[in-house]
């Protein structure tokens, strides 16, 4: 008792965030009993025809949803791939500068993207990437005599154009956690294998690499939780019509489907079933975490 009353300011300090969650979190949960209804505005939660399992049965059924859940594994899976492999190499790269100030700034640099909201960079994209006088284009047709291509018209290049996006985004954030790693390395180790006649090869080689396995291994599997996320905001502000077939995801179909369709329970069910499988990758990421690297949270 004397330990809490101690302590009670620091439950005050809480407390804004703890209500913020159970309201805009926890409360909002209620509405999964529309995954199991045929949801009408005008009638309510209580007036709804109950339907049971149909409207997750018909999520399996529908060809358009199952392409969406292939789309989002696609996207997801090879943005947790890739924004672990360029934080990993652009930290090794950092780590062997040795001016300083450089150093620094390079770091900034490519960290401050990671600031930007996707509503900014999605138009910067637009722009960019257009065919009619954008940049890349402008490039791609007078310096190397290849035809414009329409990076966000087409289901391929849009992939391509998402993934490419999302890694310049964040491998500046992935950097600075593998920093931090590198930063725990004791320098007696590069000293004690220079005298041993290793070179900067050797050294990163059986030195750093090592030093960034683990954090790397609690990185990827904690990754895993997010593998039905492929970025509601990236997608939204970049795809079209044309790229329904390759670009759109669960988020984005749960938008078109519940908001702009009204079908609130077709769409809840896709948003339940998307939260429990990520629940589920979850717990068995901190499950593999905790016994490949040592980590744990709780």
């Amino acid at each position: 008792m004397k330990q809490r009353m101690r302590n009670w300011p620091f439950h005050i300090m809480i407390l804004p965030s703890l209500l913020f969650l159970i309201v805009f979190s926890y409360i909002p949960m209620a509405g999964i009993v529309m995954a199991f209804q045929d949801f009408k505005p005008w009638l309510g939660i209580a007036g709804s025809e109950w339907v049971g399992w149909d409207n997750f049965r018909y999520l399996f059924e529908r060809q358009d949803s199952m392409q969406v859940i292939l789309n989002t594994l696609i996207i997801a899976v090879l943005k947790i791939l890739f924004n672990l492999i360029a934080p990993f190499t652009f930290a090794i790269f950092l780590n062997e500068l040795r001016q300083m100030a450089v150093k620094r700034f390079v770091q900034t640099l490519v960290y401050l993207p990671h600031f930007l909201s996707w509503v900014i960079l999605g138009g910067i994209l637009v722009d960019i990437l257009s065919t009619d006088g954008g940049i890349v284009n402008r490039v791609l047709v007078e310096w190397f005599g290849i035809g414009p291509v329409f990076f966000l018209g087409n289901g391929d290049w849009f992939r391509v154009t998402v993934i490419v996006s999302d890694v310049w985004k964040e491998f500046g954030f992935g950097t600075v956690v593998f920093l931090a790693a590198l930063a725990n390395v004791n320098p007696s180790l590069y000293e004690a294998a220079e005298v041993d006649g290793a070179g900067r090869f050797k050294q990163t080689l059986h030195i750093t690499i090592p030093a960034m396995i683990p954090i790397t291994v609690v990185v990827g599997t904690l990754a895993l939780g997010n593998v039905l996320n492929a970025g509601f905001d990236q997608i939204f502000n970049l795809y079209n019509p044309l790229v329904y077939d390759k670009g759109d995801i669960i988020d984005t179909f749960v938008y078109r489907t519940a908001i702009l369709n009204g079908e609130m329970g077709f769409g809840t069910a896709i948003g339940l079933f998307k939260s429990v499988i990520g629940m589920i990758l979850i717990l068995i990421s901190y499950r593999l975490a905790y016994k490949w690297a040592g980590y744990r949270i709780f």
